[in-house]
């Protein structure tokens, strides 16, 4: 007899989870353009690596704001 419903995906990460492995990558992401800035800093395109640099950093800070309000204890939470 054949399923009807399919089984659920077998590799399931929690958002706290997701949250920390986006934080690893933006971080990633932020070194490797600050390496490539280091080794060409009079590029012509130094200028894009820093501001890839700048909005990496903005997302990690983002990140890490949604990660403290997931670990947060369930309850009332304020609402800024």
């Amino acid at each position: 007899m054949l399923k009807i419903v399919p089984d659920p995906p077998h590799d399931f990460h929690s958002l706290e989870d997701t949250l920390i492995q986006a934080t690893d990558y933006a971080l990633c992401a932020a070194t490797v353009a600050h390496q490539a800035l280091l080794l060409q800093p009079n590029s012509p395109a130094s200028i894009l690596m820093i501001a890839s640099m700048h909005e990496m950093e903005a997302l990690q800070a983002l990140l890490e704001q949604a990660l403290i309000q997931v670990q947060m204890p369930a309850g009332p939470r304020d609402l800024q």
